[in-house]
Formats: structure tokens, C-alpha cells, sequence
């Protein structure tokens, strides 16, 4: 005689007990959801419901659907600025990036004399501010004061103006890669320090010379830092602001108020208390800067695939 197999009772304990943890780990979420929302989505919100309005003399503010962005696509000023930053990231990213990786191979290469002193020196233009090293590079620049005008004077000599308007975007470049080139040589010098050492052993084996090491090991295996670094310094590039904001004193006939986007859209917000024209400003950077760096991520990720 068989017997019916009996029901199985399922215990409300472990629902309860998974239903615990799901709602444990929201809750050490909670307070970066809560922190993320109020300085980076509710920003972002603001801005949006900014560039949809207009503050008109008469009336009030009004109404205004996307006039703010066809006006913008239409300003040469914005233009102008967008394409000057462009121009200087075509420029100084490749040249920072370039010398930054030549620092780091130098660095990992283990030949170099008092490496380590070396990597702290390149690395400690890093912690000076923008700021003061923006007044710094400033005073040296200067033809009648600083370090450019002392040379001509002790010299005789006729050296060109750093702050002219021809030369101004690269002596920007210029305090921009003092500033950020040790920043990212350690991120690049991070990245070889993990490379497996069985990969150069091999190649030791093999008769690879330093520069096929080089190419065929190292450059590869720092792709992604490559990108990494790629990006952080388009976006960069395009809020340019601290270094010829600061320079604008010096050299008020070469930098306007629409020298960079991001000056432009704080020229318009702190002294045309045009708000809604600069919020939408402000947006429409943040998008182009968002397509360059994500079209730059898609190349590198299908160069890594390959």
C-alpha cells in the first residue's frame, strides 16, 4: 500500500529572512541615493526647468519651450568659445597624455636615477591649486613685471608676449599640463605596476628588446588607463575655467567674457543676470561633452576588443 506524498509546507521564515536582507542593503544605499539626488540630479533638474523659461520685463517670467536651445545653437559667441576649448583639447590632451606615459615608462622602467624622487616631483604640481598656479605661471608670463619681462630686461632681449592673443591658448595649455601631467603619469604608472612580471620573463626569453616590450606588452595592458585618462581630460578641457579667468586680469584685451563656454555661461548668470540663457548654456556643453567622451569610450573599448 503506497501513501500519498505529503504537501510541502514552505516556511514564512526565510521569505521574511531574504525580504530582510533586500531591505538591509537599501538601507545602507539610502543615504548615497539621498546624497546623489540632491547635488547632482536635483541640479541637473533645476537647470532643465531653467532653460525652459525667460525672465521678460514685461510679464514676468514666461514660458518658453526650447527657444533658449535654438538661440544657443544660433549664438556665435557660444561658438566661438566651443570651438577655442575643442582646439585646445586637439592640442594639449595628446601633448599631456603623451608626456605623462613617457614619464611613466621611464618611471617603471627601473633606469632611472632617484625614480622615486623623480615620480614625487612630477606628481606635486598636482596639489598646487588652479588657482595659485594660475596667478604663478600669470606673474612669470608678464612682460613688464614677471619672469618674461625680466629676461628681456636682463638680456636684451625681445621675447613675444605669453598673454598675446596668438599665444595665449598655449600658455593656458601650458599651466594646464604642469598642473595634471603627474596626475596622470600615476595613473599610468599604477596601471604598469600590475602588468604580470610572467609577461616580461616571456619576453626576456624571447629577445624582445625594451621597445617591443613596450608595444607589444605594456601599451596594451594600460588601454583602459589610456581611455580612462583620455576622458577625464575631455572633460576637463571642456570646463576650462580657473586658469584664463584668472589670466583675465592680466591680459583683459586677450580673454573675454566668452573665452570658454563656461565663462560665458557664468558671465551671462553673475553679471547679465541672464539665468535661463546660461542654465541652457550650461546644459548644451554638458551634452556635447558627454557625446566626445562617450564616442571616445566606444573607440577605446573596440580598440581593447580587438
Amino acid at each position: 500500500m503506497t501513501t500519498a506524498a505529503l504537501p510541502q509546507v514552505r516556511h514564512p521564515a526565510p521569505q521574511r529572512a531574504e525580504r530582510r536582507r533586500r531591505w538591509t542593503g537599501w538601507g545602507f544605499l539610502a543615504p548615497f541615493m539621498l546624497v546623489f539626488a540632491l547635488v547632482f540630479l536635483a541640479p541637473i533638474a533645476y537647470s532643465l526647468h531653467l532653460s525652459l523659461f525667460q525672465e521678460r520685463l514685461v510679464g514676468g517670467r514666461a514660458y518658453v519651450g526650447l527657444d533658449n536651445y535654438a538661440k544657443v545653437l544660433q549664438d556665435p559667441q557660444f561658438w566661438s568659445a566651443a570651438q577655442r576649448v575643442a582646439l585646445f583639447l586637439a592640442v594639449q590632451v595628446p601633448v599631456m597624455l603623451t608626456l605623462a606615459l613617457l614619464v611613466a615608462l621611464a618611471i617603471d622602467s627601473g633606469r632611472l636615477y632617484g625614480r622615486d624622487v623623480f615620480r614625487i616631483t612630477v606628481f606635486l604640481p598636482y596639489a598646487v591649486p588652479a588657482v595659485v598656479a594660475a596667478l604663478m605661471w600669470g606673474f612669470m608670463y608678464g612682460t613688464r613685471f614677471g619672469l618674461v619681462g625680466g629676461l628681456n630686461d636682463a638680456l636684451g632681449l625681445s621675447l613675444p608676449n605669453p598673454l598675446a592673443p596668438d599665444l595665449l591658448l598655449a600658455s593656458i595649455g601650458n599651466i594646464v599640463t604642469w598642473e595634471f601631467m603627474g596626475y596622470n603619469m600615476l595613473i599610468f604608472y599604477s596601471a604598469l605596476r600590475v602588468i604580470p612580471s610572467s609577461l616580461y620573463e616571456a619576453a626576456e626569453i624571447d629577445g624582445a628588446g625594451q621597445w617591443r616590450i613596450i608595444t607589444a606588452i605594456k601599451l596594451p595592458a594600460i588601454r583602459g588607463a589610456l581611455v580612462i585618462a583620455t576622458i577625464f581630460s575631455i572633460i576637463g578641457s571642456f570646463q576650462l575655467f580657473n586658469e584664463p579667468a584668472i589670466l583675465q586680469s592680466l591680459a583683459p584685451n586677450s580673454i573675454t567674457t566668452s573665452y570658454t563656454p563656461n565663462m560665458y555661461a557664468y558671465s551671462l548668470s553673475f553679471a547679465g543676470q541672464q539665468y535661463n540663457y546660461s542654465a541652457t548654456v550650461a546644459i548644451v556643453m554638458g551634452v556635447l561633452t558627454m557625446a566626445v567622451a562617450y564616442a571616445v569610450q566606444l573607440r577605446g573599448m573596440r580598440e581593447g576588443a580587438k
